[in-house]
């Protein structure tokens, strides 16, 4: 483990009341080294830009995408009792929630030195907790650390300029010293395991757009009611709205931990989504560099994936949906899934409780594809209504300048801990 200095701030931050973190919670926006060209917050920064360190960088991102051990699936539906519920993609607990536990989203994020990802989705728990339920921080943020892949050297190429940067942004989005965290969630890969989660509780796709049930459904009368559907639009509306909630929470985790140690920053989304995962038109503006397709039935281009590192559950990533599908169910039930009896969890008999799912069997699985790849074939991509990759929410940090606040705001416009930053946490830059 690489030893670390650990100042006055990082012990003070594991004692910081929550409630402060709710009530003192603000989008503190103006670093050091920051400048309001003009109107009425003009102003200009007397301080350099100065990044964050190794630690505290760390300590962000651990808020925005750690694992916090095992989580404890959902132990039972009345459909197929006595199974235990398999909804879930990963045997992984983090710390914001998921959906049935699909956790489909990584954490990406970006400094003065690369973009990085956090390739935390699918780890193991990196620890158990103790008797009182506790883990060791030191722990949980080496764990971090060792999840991290670097992807380039230098920021994320995406300017801060419209058309890429919403206009109240360009001043301060992306700037030398800060941290940006940038998670995204595989949409294509939550509709999948929606599909799954209707079909185990008897339903199957109805596309509304087309006004026509899916051609063939009727083979599969023996397992489902054909007549119990969903419409696509409604599945599709409804996962991006719960991937949504899970990239929002993730970056709201983060605020909470910006109050802890007095940072600045704010979650926000005020970024060309398309943009940033690399569906701009401009080579200049990579973004993340995630692969994309263009057609005319489409209003935008669609990014699936970013190969060796985030790929999509759809074509081009696999051949055809059936692929898609059966490395989902690989993910579930193959070795270190959550419903392996192999993988470690928190129950005092684990393998009974992660044996006691029923595993996808062909003829499930083949339901499943035939309604996925029926989207793939009729609109060109899969999911049909929604981008197969999905970002909204994204958190800055950087390092306050208080002269700004102290000249505009009257006081209490930032924490003790602001205050005390730079002397806690940097001792030796704080004169």
């Amino acid at each position: 483990m690489k030893t670390m200095k650990t100042p006055q701030g990082f012990q003070n931050m594991q004692s910081f009341p929550l409630m402060e973190a709710l009530l003192g919670r603000r989008s503190r926006r103006f670093f050091a080294g920051a400048e309001i060209p003009d109107g009425v917050f003009a102003y200009k920064s007397d301080h350099k830009t100065f990044p964050l360190t190794e630690l505290e960088k760390m300590l962000v991102v651990s808020a925005c995408g750690g694992n916090t051990s095992w989580h404890n699936l959902i132990y039972r539906a009345e459909r197929y009792a006595p199974h235990l519920s398999n909804y879930a993609g990963t045997a992984g607990g983090r710390v914001f929630p998921s959906a049935a536990g699909f956790h489909t989203s990584q954490t990406f994020f970006t400094d003065d030195d690369g973009l990085y990802v956090l390739d935390m989705r699918d780890a193991q728990a990196f620890d158990d907790r103790a008797d009182d339920g506790s883990l060791n921080l030191d722990a949980f943020v080496d764990n971090v650390r060792k999840q991290v892949r670097k992807i380039h050297d230098g920021r994320v190429k995406l300017p801060s300029e419209v058309p890429y940067t919403e206009a109240h942004n360009t001043w301060v989005f992306n700037k030398p010293s800060t941290l940006v965290v940038i998670p995204v969630g595989d949409l294509s890969q939550h509709v999948l395991l929606n599909i799954c989660y209707m079909l185990q509780n008897g339903l199957v796709l109805y596309d509304d757009i087309n006004k026509c049930s899916i051609p063939g459904i009727e083979a599969f009368r023996d397992i489902v009611d054909v007549s119990n559907v969903w419409p696509i639009t409604f599945v599709e509306q409804w996962s991006l709205s719960e991937l949504t909630v899970e990239l929002g929470t993730s970056c709201y985790a983060g605020t909470l931990m910006l109050q802890a140690m007095g940072l600045g920053g704010w979650m926000f989304n005020g970024v060309d989504s398309f943009s940033m995962l690399g569906a701009s038109g401009n080579p200049e503006v990579p973004g993340l560099g995630f692969r994309y397709d263009s057609d005319d039935r489409w209003p935008y281009p669609n990014p699936t994936g970013l190969e060796g590192v985030m790929e999509g559950f759809c074509p081009p990533h696999y051949q055809d949906m059936r692929a898609a599908v059966d490395a989902l169910c690989k993910r579930k039930f193959g070795t270190g899934g959550p419903f392996h009896s192999g993988t470690p969890g928190p129950w005092k008999d684990s393998p009974k409780v992660r044996s006691s799912a029923q595993v996808h069997d062909e003829r499930f699985r083949q339901c499943v594809a035939f309604q996925a790849q029926y989207v793939y074939d009729t609109f060109g991509k899969f999911p049909g209504t929604v981008p197969s990759m999905f970002l909204i929410m994204y958190l800055q940090a950087h390092h306050l300048d208080l002269e700004f606040y102290d000249k505009f705001y009257k006081p209490g416009a930032y924490l003790k801990t602001h205050a005390m930053h730079m002397a806690h946490w940097h001792p030796d830059d704080s004169a």
